[in-house]
């Protein structure tokens, strides 16, 4: 398996996560925005997610937003 390789096109706001190459056989969307490729045996081989600042930018603050909300909190003297 190759290394994961990403690029980001910044006019389109694309962010495209090579898995694998190889060709692509088809594609599932998993969300309005996020797509995936796979080859011809079904395995994953790439990601392509559109609005990618947006996305990432919601995704990272929610995931903060949970982890502050579960995190143990200083008791006051």
């Amino acid at each position: 398996m190759n290394k994961p390789h990403m690029v980001y096109f910044e006019k389109e706001d694309i962010v495209h996560l090579t898995i694998s190459e190889g060709p692509e056989a088809r594609s599932v969307e998993l969300s309005p925005n996020i797509t995936v490729e796979l080859n011809d045996q079904g395995q994953l081989i790439g990601i392509e997610i559109l609005g990618a600042s947006e996305f990432l930018r919601d995704t990272i603050a929610e995931s903060v937003q949970a982890k502050l909300l579960n995190a143990p909190r200083a008791e006051s003297a």
